[in-house]
């Protein structure tokens, strides 16, 4: 089993900085992510996508395996922006992933519950996400199972998008269904000048990309503090 598997559910401190490596530099991948975590990211967040469920195609499990090796104690958060998320499980778990979030608008009410057990099974945390334009009522049957609930403040597929703030009606919404070891994790345009709101709207995971690989290394340290307000 991957090391840290419980942050989600027994978090040192929050809320937790979770830089996307969608916005690194590829050609420096293990130096980009370990220089992160020893400026105060808390994990690394790996957003995988298909070209089907968002029209980009980015990171596999050979990916994820090599931050593995790179990074053995890192904690690695993979999001499934995927048409058919149950095809990665055992792949993704396999490459030493951490936690398993997949999406409610590719399931099936009756597959929820079996794809959240499936991803424990193989020693991973799990999560639903949910897009700006989905109604949050999807989610409701499904609130108490995932160890985590990703509300997208962007349309999936590209990191630098602006931020939707409409999104923050969700969080605010959702923070009060959801149990204390339950985490609710916010991606998409996420920035020091609305983390804040991000954090007062029920926040505790911010997921951030090129607000800290689109800055000079040296600055990326104080942006995180900034993100959490430290």
């Amino acid at each position: 089993m991957p090391p840290q598997t419980d942050l989600f559910r027994n978090p040192s401190r929050l809320p937790l900085i979770a830089p996307s490596i969608l916005s690194a530099d590829f050609a420096r991948m293990g130096e980009e992510c370990r220089r992160v975590l020893d400026q105060g990211a808390d994990l690394l967040h790996l957003d995988v996508m298909d070209g089907h469920f968002v029209p980009n195609l980015t990171m596999g499990p050979a990916l994820c395996a090599s931050l593995r090796k790179a990074l053995p104690d890192a904690f690695l958060d993979v999001h499934l922006m995927v048409t058919d998320p149950a095809m990665y499980v055992e792949p993704f778990a396999k490459a030493g992933a951490n936690h398993l979030t997949f999406h409610i608008e590719v399931m099936e009410e009756h597959r929820v519950q079996p794809m959240i057990e499936r991803i424990h099974d193989c020693g991973l945390t799990a999560g639903l996400a949910i897009n700006p334009e989905t109604p949050m009522e999807r989610l409701l049957p499904h609130l108490t199972l995932p160890n985590l609930v990703l509300v997208m403040s962007v349309h999936p597929g590209f990191s630098g998008q602006s931020f939707i703030g409409a999104s923050l009606d969700k969080t605010r919404s959702l923070r009060g269904t959801m149990g204390d070891t339950q985490r609710l994790q916010m991606d998409g345009g996420i920035a020091p000048t609305n983390a804040a709101r991000v954090r007062a709207a029920g926040c505790d995971v911010l997921v951030a990309a090129s607000a800290i690989f689109g800055k000079p290394t040296a600055l990326r340290g104080a942006i995180i503090a900034e993100l959490r307000d430290n």
